[in-house]
C-alpha cells in the first residue's frame, strides 16, 4: 500500500497492479512493475482507455466508460489484498463476460 500512496502522490497510475507486478526485495520491500500502462495525470482527469487484467478491472473500466486511474488501483489493490487474505480471487466465473458481470454486480465470493 504504500507503494502504491508513493506512486499516486507523483501522480503516476499503474492501470495493471496485480500480484504478478508485485515483487518483494530481500529487505521485505514491495517493488511494483511493469508500467506499460502506467500513465501521469492530474487527480480530476478521468481517463478512457480500456486495460488491465481482467480479474482486477474496476466496474467502470469493465463498463468502458470514463474512470479515475487512482481508484481503479485502489480496487486492484483491495484485488490483490483480498488474493493475498484468503488464497483465491474474490470473483470468479468460467468465462470473462460472466466475470464481469460479477465484479459489475459486486457478486464476489466471501472469505472462509
Amino acid at each position: 500500500m504504500e507503494a502504491v500512496r508513493f506512486m499516486h502522490s507523483h501522480l503516476i497510475c499503474h492501470r495493471d497492479l496485480k500480484l504478478e507486478n508485485i515483487l518483494i526485495s530481500d529487505r521485505k520491500k514491495a517493488k511494483i512493475i511493469d508500467f506499460g500502462f502506467g500513465i501521469r495525470t492530474p487527480k480530476d482527469v478521468f481517463l478512457k482507455i480500456y486495460c488491465g487484467t481482467a480479474s482486477y478491472m474496476s466496474p467502470e473500466i469493465i463498463r468502458k466508460t470514463e474512470y479515475n486511474g487512482f481508484k481503479s488501483d485502489i480496487w486492484a489493490l483491495g484485488v490483490v489484498l483480498y488474493v493475498m487474505l484468503t488464497g483465491r480471487f474474490p470473483f470468479k466465473a468460467k468465462n470473462e463476460k460472466d466475470l464481469f458481470a460479477r465484479i459489475q454486480a459486486g457478486q464476489f465470493l466471501p472469505p472462509i
